[in-house]
């Protein structure tokens, strides 16, 4: 394959690839951003593939690989390619849509795990010999890419973990954290300079205990983060598995790697940005705050610092069924229960009940609901909600005061009211959905212990609050039972 057409079909891929990221932008495209995705990627496969087999190099003539490896590199592509298809087809067809942030979590892990193999091996076995600068550029692309694809690695395996319940949400915070961070950054760049000083490939055990010192700072950071911040873990582990792809492109003078890598890090570094912006912080702050507690740690209190008895106001199925059927509006805040007993169906249908009856029915979306950025948006769109109905924070906030009705459906800490009156929060500052501004609040939860940032939430005892206490997909399935009467 000659040089230039491997050129104008990475062209091509990147821009399949640009078009997918557009797509991907909104809900009404994103089937047709996902084929662009899965074009592009077959493309750059395949290119890839035909390249190497034919050995294409930068600047030589086109030669065939030798016949008797042709065959040997055929099947051992074509033999890595099969496995790995198989073994993605069948998470992805197992996976449930709750799970869908551990699967992100952890695919982000193998971006990592990648890069840092790849990078050890590119130095001892160098696919090009390089001299004076460009030797000392090498190098230093594959120190960078070895240290981020290694605190990707560990800190998308301990974020899935987390999401996933093996490990506690709650923050680890060791004492003078902070100093031994810096304290490995400063060996990590004396480290980097006795590696890159360092003839031949006599720097490999520098580059080795880098890379145990990476996968420690990953393990470290993500288990400082707690719980209500894991959805900006997440976008920001991709946009590190992003640049860890770039970093590996520059190793292997791969320059649809370096493109592709630096769409998905460049992405997922706004989209943290975004998140950040939504929840009143900084990338310093998630990074370093120690911000969440474990999920469901301790139960709301029920008394105020005056001793004053806080009582609850438990629903009935009927009570809620007319309060819905009498309404004009109606509002639906879901949260990561609702993923959890996906309920998300039967509250399909009860939209779309209400709605033939001429009620206005829609939903609100907090940038942070969830334990992934869209996680809500896709769900309902599973369930086929119409995209018309479905709005951000910022488009419905305004619109809770005229709201007759909103039912909270197992989210928690986004519909928190301390969030903009209790200074001593440590969700305080963050933007929520104002729901408890409306004149019935119905909120679905199976009792009331805190919610993924460990604080308890003064609106299940407002006065215009009432609890429907047990499994949201049983209690809307009842709720929807008691509307067709």
């Amino acid at each position: 394959m000659p040089f230039t057409l491997q050129t104008i079909a990475y062209v091509v891929a990147s821009l399949l690839f640009i078009l997918s990221l557009r797509g991907l932008s909104d809900q009404r495209t994103a089937g047709r951003g996902n084929i662009y995705g899965i074009v592009g990627m077959l493309a750059a496969a395949g290119v890839t593939a035909a390249a190497v087999l034919m050995g294409v190099k930068e600047g030589a003539e086109v030669k065939l690989a030798a016949a008797v490896n042709a065959p040997l590199a055929l099947g051992m592509l074509g033999g890595s390619i099969a496995v790995g298809c198989a073994i993605g087809a069948v998470l992805a067809a197992r996976v449930a849509m709750t799970k869908m942030p551990q699967l992100v979590a952890i695919l982000h892990s193998f971006v990592g795990l990648a890069a840092v193999l790849v990078g050890i091996a590119n130095y001892l076995e160098p696919a090009h010999k390089l001299t004076g600068a460009a030797h000392y550029v090498h190098l230093s692309e594959i120190y960078v890419g070895v240290f981020i694809g290694a605190i990707t690695f560990t800190g998308s395996v301990v974020a899935w973990a987390k999401l996933d319940g093996k490990l506690g949400s709650k923050p680890l915070l060791i004492p003078g954290r902070h100093l031994l961070n810096l304290g490995l950054i400063i060996t990590t760049v004396v480290l980097g300079y006795l590696y890159v000083a360092a003839d031949g490939t006599s720097g490999t055990t520098e580059l080795l205990i880098m890379t145990a010192i990476a996968c420690f700072l990953g393990w470290h950071l993500v288990m400082a983060i707690g719980g209500g911040d894991m959805p900006v873990v997440v976008s920001l582990l991709n946009s590190y598995s992003g640049w860890a792809a770039a970093a590996a492109g520059f190793m292997l003078s791969n320059d649809l790697l370096i493109i592709t890598g630096a769409l998905v890090g460049s992405s997922g570094a706004i989209l943290s940005y975004i998140m950040c912006k939504a929840m009143n912080r900084s990338i310093w702050n998630v990074v370093f705050g120690g911000f969440g507690a474990s999920e469901g740690a301790k139960p709301a209190p029920r008394k105020e610092d005056d001793g004053v008895e806080r009582t609850v106001n438990e629903a009935t199925t009927e009570g809620c069924a007319d309060a819905l059927r009498n309404a004009t509006s109606v509002i639906i805040v879901p949260g990561y229960g609702m993923a959890v007993a996906q309920a998300q169906h039967p509250i399909q249908e009860v939209t779309k009940l209400l709605r033939d009856q001429g009620v206005e029915v829609r939903y609100a979306i907090h940038p942070v609901a969830g334990r992934l950025p869209g996680h809500m948006n896709v769900l309902l769109a599973e369930a086929r909600v119409p995209y018309d109905i479905v709005l951000e924070m910022e488009e419905i906030n305004d619109d809770f005061p005229t709201t007759d009705v909103v039912m909270i459906v197992g989210a928690n800490d986004i519909v928190n009211p301390d969030a903009l009156t209790d200074t001593s929060s440590p969700i305080y500052g963050m933007p929520v959905l104002e729901a408890w501004k409306a004149d019935k609040v119905i909120m679905l939860k199976r009792g009331l212990a805190a919610g993924y940032a460990g604080v308890g939430n003064p609106l299940y005892f407002l006065p215009n609050t009432e609890m429907l206490f047990g499994d949201a997909k049983d209690s809307i399935t009842k709720l929807l039972t008691a509307l067709k009467e």
